[in-house]
C-alpha cells in the first residue's frame, strides 16, 4: 500500500496567531514522519493555500523554514479549504498509486478537516497525524482527535517497515 503524506498550509501567513513553541512541536512530528515516508519511497506533498496572495505579500505564503522540503517532494497550491477542490490533488494521488493518506498541518477545523473529508469522499483511506496538526482553537484539535481517525508516528514506522 502506497502512502501519501499531505502537509497542509504550513505558511507564515496562516500561522501568525499560533504560539511558536506549539508550531515547533508540530513541525518536529511532521518532519520526522516526512523522513520516514521519503526513506520508504512514499510521497510527501506540501499544500499551500494561496488565497489572498498578491505580489507584495508573496513571501508570507512560503512554507515556513521549520518544515523540511526535499527535492523529490511535491508541492500543490490551492485556493479553497478542501485541497481536493479545484486542484489536481486527486489525479496526483491516483497517478502515484496512493491508497492511504496521512494528513498534517494547519488548520484542524478548516483545511485539515475539509481535506480529510474530501479524501474519504473520494475513496482514499485517510488518517490525521497525531501531534501534527495546528489550530488557533485548542478545542478544534481535541475534537479532531476524538472524532476522526488518527495515527501516531510509531504506527506509521511499523506499517512502513512491515
Amino acid at each position: 500500500m502506497k502512502i501519501g503524506f499531505l502537509v497542509i498550509d504550513m505558511q507564515a501567513i496562516h500561522l501568525e496567531d499560533i504560539e511558536k513553541k506549539i508550531i515547533s512541536r508540530a513541525c518536529e512530528y511532521i518532519n520526522y514522519v516526512s523522513d520516514l515516508i521519503r526513506e520508504s519511497n512514499h510521497v510527501v506533498i506540501h499544500i499551500q493555500d494561496i488565497e489572498g496572495m498578491t505580489e507584495s505579500n508573496k513571501d508570507l505564503y512560503d512554507t515556513i523554514p521549520d518544515i523540511h522540503i526535499r527535492d523529490k517532494d511535491l508541492t500543490l497550491t490551492k485556493e479553497n479549504s478542501n485541497a481536493f477542490w479545484k486542484t489536481e490533488l486527486e489525479q496526483i494521488l491516483i497517478n502515484q498509486g496512493i491508497e492511504c493518506i496521512i494528513i498534517a498541518g494547519n488548520a484542524a477545523e478548516h483545511c485539515v478537516l475539509f481535506t480529510y473529508n474530501g479524501a474519504i469522499e473520494r475513496g482514499f483511506n485517510a488518517v490525521i497525524l497525531q501531534n501534527g496538526i495546528l489550530s488557533t482553537k485548542n478545542d478544534a484539535i481535541t475534537s479532531t482527535y476524538r472524532d476522526r481517525n488518527i495515527i501516531s508516528y510509531p504506527v506509521i514506522k511499523y506499517l512502513i517497515n512491515k
